[in-house]
């Protein structure tokens, strides 16, 4: 009986790329970059990327940062820093910090790369994950490496698989029967359909594998090129799919589910619409997104905080939550909350009404509030009375609503209205 073929994993690093503001999150990006915004109750949205390779098999992980980096740089020193150098394992966090001269920071997504060559050669890697740092997912990479290998591919792309007029606002794949990259085409009008489903087409994910001496000599030679963005989705993957062998892999292989009929979940909670319903999905009955299996766990900092805690049990202030996911440290004092997300240490007081209101940490709702499709950022503190939900009006005056109508509420907008003349 053969062995089983050793995992490539092992030979592999992930090159997180998570230095973007992500300014569709408006306000919630105002002091963090959108892979340190907090999703699903405990967790970080950096932590999918990172969660997926060390449950693949990763163990030398870099994280390349920019844009307000400090939120990011300490959650993941406190939540990721279980790698041991004398198992050859290692996690760099690699701030923009003019390696190259003393005028640019990165200049785009390949130059993150490119800047931190010395840095990558010293792993003694045979193949890089490339990894954006700000999407929700679960995914195995060793599917895709072997698939990578298999193929003899020079770069593979992950790819969704969406409804084809769905696909305008991303990269797209046209590909030929093998799954060979012919055109990469960057949010077309009229997005080609996959050869087996013409009324699907495949969406880059922004993962790419390659082999590390290959992507090298890549970066060297695009970082020489005075027409080049520095941008692997602009200038890298078009070259390969030109010049050499780009493969497209379908994500629908390597998805890791909870069970075997459930849909391939993949989330870019890039927009106030998007993360807030993404977080209020999860407080359904089976959701698509398994926060409990322990067989693919999302690892994160988890804070030392008491369980959380339900107060009051008269008619009109009684202490309860349906249909709701609540993080330790909570109180919920009088409070009726209903489909809602609140994250660690989220305080909130009686005669108080919450429904689809995703609370982030250390935030306070004050008496007889009521609070309907709402997003509270962190530490907020809700003022006694504050209606938000019944009057789209009123609540433009002072806080962010969206098209679709949820209220984003920041403690300066708070601020503003509490210092605004009656």
């Amino acid at each position: 009986m053969n062995p089983p073929p050793a995992r490539l994993t092992a030979r592999s690093m992930a090159f997180v790329l998570a230095g973007g503001r992500g300014s569709r999150l408006r306000e919630l990006t105002d002091n963090r970059a959108k892979p340190a915004v907090y999703f699903g109750g405990k967790t970080r949205i950096i932590d999918f990327a990172l969660s997926n390779a060390l449950n693949s098999g990763i163990r030398k992980m870099a994280i390349a940062t920019q844009y307000k980096a400090h939120s990011l740089i300490r959650h993941c020193q406190r939540g990721w820093s279980f790698f041991r150098a004398e198992r050859n394992e290692y996690l760099d966090i690699l701030p923009a910090s003019q390696r190259v001269d003393e005028v640019h920071w990165y200049q785009g997504t390949a130059d993150a790369v490119y800047q931190n060559i010395d840095i990558i050669d010293s792993y003694g890697i045979d193949y890089v994950v490339i990894l954006a740092g700000d999407h929700i997912y679960k995914m195995d990479y060793e599917v895709m490496l072997r698939e990578h290998v298999d193929t003899g591919a020079d770069v593979t792309v992950g790819c969704l698989t969406v409804p084809r007029m769905e696909a305008t606002a991303f990269g797209v794949m046209d590909v030929d029967a093998s799954g060979r990259i012919t055109q990469f085409l960057e949010k077309p009008a009229e997005p080609p359909g996959m050869p087996d489903d013409p009324d699907r087409a495949l969406a880059s994910m922004g993962i790419y594998v390659f082999r590390w001496r290959f992507l090298r000599q890549l970066l060297m030679d695009d970082a020489n090129d005075p027409n080049s963005g520095r941008d692997f989705g602009g200038d890298i993957i078009p070259d390969v799919v030109k010049n050499g062998k780009a493969m497209a892999h379908r994500f629908d292989d390597s998805c890791v589910r909870h069970r075997a009929d459930a849909p391939a979940y993949w989330r870019d909670v890039g927009t106030v619409d998007a993360f807030w319903q993404a977080n209020i999905d999860l407080t359904g009955f089976d959701p698509d997104l398994d926060l409990w299996d322990t067989n693919w766990p999302i690892w994160t900092y988890s804070e030392s905080v008491p369980p959380a805690k339900f107060i009051h049990d008269d008619p009109d202030r009684r202490g309860l939550a349906l249909s709701s996911l609540i993080s330790g440290g909570c109180i919920i004092s009088g409070t009726e909350v209903r489909n809602s997300l609140l994250f660690t240490g989220v305080h909130s007081n009686s005669y108080s009404r919450l429904d689809q209101v995703v609370a982030l940490p250390y935030a306070t709702i004050a008496r007889h509030a009521r609070l309907t499709r709402v997003v509270l950022d962190r530490g907020v503190e809700v003022p006694q009375g504050l209606v938000v939900g019944e009057d789209p009006q009123e609540d433009r005056r002072w806080f962010r609503v969206t098209d679709t109508g949820v209220t984003l509420i920041t403690q300066p907008m708070l601020d503003r209205r509490a210092a605004a003349p009656d």
